[in-house]
């Protein structure tokens, strides 16, 4: 489970930004929108947490910042080359920040303990890691990394925490390697939990990471499959009783690469066409559809519904930008209610997600105060990241109102004069 992400001069997000899925101590809606931890310093944490903001106000820049973080862990030690340099993007508009690194830091629990891993770059190395893990309250260090100028070498600092030939993995760590994904990769058993917390556990769909419908259409391959996924469609309040799925093969092309000749080949092959049939049944008859009578929010919740029941059964962390591009409010709503279902959500799954629509702040139950996030950006063009609880507001307060008389920050300030000029 994700506690709270750091980030701090990564594209528009210049000052440190915390993210917390720390629950207040409000009581309101606890068992069901909150987990409990067993630990002190966050008792309770979240199920979801949503986060609003104007276009450009770099709420997709937070979730690129976790994936950025998420893809060093995953790539530093395998995919980047010696010498490589890292496409990372600093705070560009002010001179200072152009020339600082940027830094990253995630607090997370696995099987009631806590991690807290973090890492400062540049576009040339790592300058900085830190792993601190909290078996008993106060936290062990397992390891400090530092990159000294002066020598230009990087320092390390361990704890007795960390087993495990720790020297032959800091010799081996390159300067734009991280030492966990190295350690991990030379067979640390004690880091490779942090580490498939990042690659496995943490799910990030935008832009860069589109969904795929692969795991919805390998479940619907088989009966059980396909009774899990009508049932989470009829959960999201969708009338499909049946899906049939008929496979057949097809000629088709393929691209094959030869990465040692740098050429691409295009052959004709074989390639199976999945053909899908969705039953409805309604009080006054019965019709058979085929993929493309259905809605585009229909089509997007069975591609989702896969992944969904995936994440919500192995209880993942799933962060989604602009979930309300190509769904009906009322699917992202019931969507939302699903992760609050502890007899849907039994692994303790969470989503973290950006949208525009205002009509979920009012929707009757469905976030605590401390599950809204806004994101505005000031004078200097930075963005800002602030929680809904900040602002204090009464418990009958009318939110989406007041979220559109800019009374929380996170809306557009347009130009009355817009357009009326040429």
């Amino acid at each position: 489970m994700l506690v709270e992400f750091r980030v701090e001069n990564f594209r528009s997000l210049r000052e440190e930004q915390v993210l917390s899925l720390v629950a207040s101590k409000d009581k309101t809606l606890q068992d069901t929108h909150t987990v409990s931890t067993g630990l002190k310093a966050a008792p309770r944490v979240l199920r979801s947490a949503v986060i609003y903001g104007a276009n450009a106000s770099g709420k997709s820049n937070l979730i690129k910042a976790l994936q950025y973080m998420r893809g060093v862990v995953a790539e530093s030690a395998v995919v980047i080359q010696p010498g490589q340099t890292f496409a990372v993007q600093p705070f560009r508009l002010d001179a200072q920040s152009a020339q600082k690194p940027t830094a990253f830091e995630v607090t997370f629990i696995i099987d009631g303990v806590r991690y807290q891993y973090g890492f400062s770059m540049t576009p040339q190395r790592i300058v900085s890691e830190h792993l601190l893990v909290y078996k008993a309250f106060k936290p062990q260090r397992w390891y400090v990394r530092r990159y000294d100028a002066q020598t230009g070498k990087d320092v390390y600092d361990f704890g007795p925490g960390l087993k495990g030939p720790k020297n032959l993995w800091e010799g081996a760590t390159r300067p734009n390697a991280l030492f966990l994904s190295m350690a991990v990769q030379l067979n640390s058993e004690a880091l490779r939990p942090v580490f498939d917390w990042f690659v496995n556990r943490l799910v990030i769909f935008n832009e860069h990471a589109q969904l795929s419908p692969q795991i919805s259409i390998q479940m619907l391959q088989q009966a059980e499959g396909r009774r899990q996924i009508c049932d989470f469609l009829s959960a999201a309040d969708i009338s499909i009783a049946d899906i049939d799925l008929v496979t057949r093969k097809v000629q088709g092309k393929a691209v094959h690469f030869d990465l040692v000749a740098g050429k691409a080949e295009v052959r004709n092959e074989e390639v199976e066409e999945h053909q899908l049939r969705f039953h409805h049944i309604t009080e006054h008859g019965r019709a058979i559809f085929d993929m493309m009578e259905e809605s585009s929010g229909t089509r997007i919740l069975l591609f989702l519904a896969g992944t969904m029941l995936d994440i919500l059964r192995k209880g993942l962390t799933l962060v989604i930008d602009e979930l309300d591009t190509s769904l009906h409010t009322l699917l992202v709503r019931e969507l939302v209610r699903l992760f609050h279902r502890p007899d849907i959500n039994t692994g303790d799954a969470q989503l973290i997600f950006t949208t525009h629509d205002t009509s979920l702040l009012d929707a009757p139950d469905l976030f605590r105060r401390d599950q809204i996030w806004f994101v505005e950006k000031d004078r200097d063009q930075a963005s800002k990241l602030v929680s809904l609880s900040e602002f204090s507001p009464r418990k009958n307060e009318a939110l989406e109102r007041g979220y559109l008389m800019g009374r929380y920050g996170g809306i557009p300030f347009l130009n009355p004069t817009l357009g009326l000029h040429h």
